[in-house]
């Protein structure tokens, strides 16, 4: 293998890396939207406990307002865009749940993409580790 072809695989190489923590960056995302996700199902399921409730709300720069939560009121749900959407408790909780199902299928696509990278990464290593080897042999002969 001549030393141009040697280049092209540790730039595919980089590349690859770049490619792996781009994938890693995207996991951790997700798993925090899943998160996120959640966390808004189970506070949507605590406001039917009572009909009325008080609570702070953050209103920027670590000020707050207090307010009140009237557990009867509709959901308003960000669907993209700016585009919000109102929905009632249960509606809401389905539509949570179909998101996180989405999520769940992305961090699996993405967990078998950064698996297959993790493979083409560990044979270019070796190919490389090989191309050293046998150009070490040659050079001391």
């Amino acid at each position: 293998m001549s030393e141009d072809q040697a280049q092209k695989l540790l730039y595919q190489i980089q590349t690859l890396e770049t490619y792996f923590a781009d994938l890693i960056q995207k996991e951790n995302t997700l798993v925090n939207v899943l998160r996120e996700a959640k966390s808004a199902i189970e506070s949507i399921m605590s406001l039917s406990e009572k009909l009325e409730s008080d609570t702070l709300m953050p209103i920027g720069m670590g000020a707050y307002i207090k307010t009140k939560i009237i557990s009867n009121q509709k959901i308003a749900l960000n669907v993209g865009s700016g585009i919000m959407i109102e929905k009632n408790k249960t509606n809401a909780i389905n539509y949570l749940e179909s998101r996180i199902k989405e999520i769940e299928l992305a961090l699996k696509n993405t967990s078998i993409q950064k698996q297959d990278i993790a493979i083409k990464l560990e044979q270019g290593k070796q190919e490389i580790n090989r191309l050293t080897q046998a150009s070490q042999k040659t050079n001391t002969k």
